[in-house]
């Protein structure tokens, strides 16, 4: 994918990396692609290396983006969103929800501590397992909640919450 950022008409501008190294594994440098196409193949597919692709969009088309994101890619491992404004975060957790299995919020999206932070992935990423959770458990059942008082009900309040 990275030689095809650099031919002219790609639809994509290398910024910054782009080198690997052969010589003992496969290693590639640090990358960072501009996208002009919200489409192109680095937004759609699921890359396993240090390439970030970037798509500018109009800041007054944000939840038009969100759509796009939400659709572009059958992949949803990890996703991020970084905002200072409360409602940009809020619309961003609520439209991406299936877009991402593990998601973070003003922080760095490079994966879950496994054993101490749920991880698993969404859609064709991964098998949606929470590795390291209970969580996991949520594969093979279908959870509900179910609340038994033990005090005759007398009066439509709470008992533990009334005045002593």
């Amino acid at each position: 994918y990275i030689k095809d950022v650099r031919k002219r008409n790609s639809g994509a501008k290398l910024w910054v990396g782009g080198g690997c190294d052969k010589t003992n594994g496969y290693f590639i440098e640090p990358t960072i692609i501009e996208a002009s196409d919200p489409k192109y193949v680095t937004m759609c597919e699921e890359l396993f290396g240090p390439v970030l692709t970037v798509y500018v969009y109009d800041e007054n088309k944000y939840e038009e983006t969100l759509k796009l994101v939400d659709s572009t890619s059958s992949y949803a491992l990890t996703g991020a969103v970084l905002a200072q404004d409360r409602y940009a975060v809020e619309v961003a957790v609520n439209r991406l929800r299936n877009s991402a299995g593990n998601f973070y919020i003003n922080d760095k999206p490079t994966g879950a501590v496994v054993g101490q932070q749920p991880f698993g992935g969404a859609r064709a990423s991964g098998t949606n397992d929470k590795a390291g959770s209970a969580l996991n458990l949520y594969r093979w059942l279908s959870a509900r909640t179910i609340k038994e008082t033990f005090d005759s009900p007398t009066d439509y309040r709470y008992a533990f919450l009334q005045e002593k």
